[in-house]
């Protein structure tokens, strides 16, 4: 499974094996590789988006909230779920777990490094050729659900609450997971269950907790590139009190606002291809601070990497063609053009 190039790519690069935390520390200059030198600017005023607040506890219910749902995914893409069953109290366990773990030692921390070509475990960007513009940012990711899926060896023993307050974590995850995906489909007129039935039994949830640490250039380097996730949905954990989030709407940047005690939503490719695209999969990135660090917990609903994933047929009609392919297995795509600043869904659309 070693790749020889990718080897040689880390031992030529030095100074990019070590983790973003540890240049943050030493107060060494940025590497060349974070560096945007041609019309990137990290706007931190750009203006606020005005994303939906919507209330997951009505969308059983309301149809009101149910339109405001489907209105909010086929503008913007994203939401602030609030009403979700759990307390702001607990959320914030949660944050402070996230930072408890990214303060650890370094060697502590390296006990759950991430194997070569292996996405789980902590560390940052894969390093796939020399033009690659990387991010600031360390993350530990984990597939925490279902059960059978976590490997347990890259689940962090320290701090001590790590792992119980992750497993209840994940069984929450899924279950507002589910509320939300049988609500996009009665959005749109569909059985409630075609989401979850055509992602198939095997879906899974996998998070990526995410530490932006300091950074002298914030005008020149980003947390995370522009990207669109590959997943159905992702739900995020912002930091409580630290921005940094953006969107993209109409060729401009807007900055996510923070609500404490939602989960911010967004919808992935995959979705968008299963809707025919009456559901938007933004792109987003994230920037950086020059004052302060910043957390957040992103968990990604992903199907069953065996299911064919295409648009539903009762939303193909004269009125509304088919517009994408039927795609499989698109997270190993999405991270091939993800790595070269590409957007994955280029494989998926149907060219006119």
């Amino acid at each position: 499974n070693s790749n020889p190039s990718l080897s040689r790519t880390f031992s030529k690069m030095g100074s990019l094996s070590k983790t973003v935390q540890e240049l943050a520390f030493k107060g060494e200059e940025v590497p060349e590789n974070y560096i945007y030198k041609d019309g990137y600017s990290g706007d931190p005023n750009a203006p606020v988006l005005e994303i939906p607040v919507i209330d997951i506890g009505l969308l059983g219910t309301s149809a009101e909230e149910l339109e405001r749902l489907k209105s909010a995914l086929s503008t913007w893409g994203c939401f602030q779920g609030v009403n979700h069953g759990m307390t702001l109290e607990y959320l914030n366990q949660v944050r402070e777990i996230v930072k408890q773990f990214f303060q650890l030692p370094l060697e502590e921390k390296q006990k759950y490094v991430r194997e070569e070509n292996d996405i789980e475990g902590y560390g940052n960007d894969m390093v796939l050729s020399e033009q690659q513009k990387l991010d600031w940012t360390d993350r530990l990711f984990l597939s925490i659900y279902p059960e059978d899926q976590r490997r347990l060896k890259f689940w962090p023993e320290n701090p001590e609450a790590f792992r119980s307050i992750m497993y209840e974590y994940s069984l929450k995850m899924q279950s507002v997971s589910e509320v939300v995906l049988k609500a996009m489909a009665r959005s749109l007129g569909l059985g409630e269950n075609c989401f979850l039935e055509l992602y198939g039994e095997g879906s899974k949830l996998q998070a990526r907790f995410n530490f932006y640490p300091i950074c002298p250039r914030p005008d020149v380097v980003l947390g995370i590139k522009p990207h669109a996730d590959g997943t159905v949905i992702t739900l995020l954990l912002q930091d409580e009190s630290v921005e940094g989030l953006q969107f993209m709407k109409a060729d401009q940047w807007f900055k996510a606002p923070i609500i404490p005690e939602a989960l911010l939503i967004n919808v992935g490719d995959q979705a968008e291809i299963s809707s025919n695209g009456a559901f938007k999969s933004p792109v987003h990135r994230v920037v950086t601070n020059s004052e302060r660090e910043r957390i957040s917990l992103a968990v990604f609903y992903i199907p069953d990497l065996d299911k064919e994933i295409g648009p539903f047929e009762g939303l193909i009609d004269e009125s509304r063609p088919r517009l994408y392919r039927t795609v499989k297995n698109y997270v190993d795509i999405y991270f091939q053009y993800y790595q070269q600043g590409r957007r994955p869904m280029e494989a998926a659309k149907i060219q006119d």
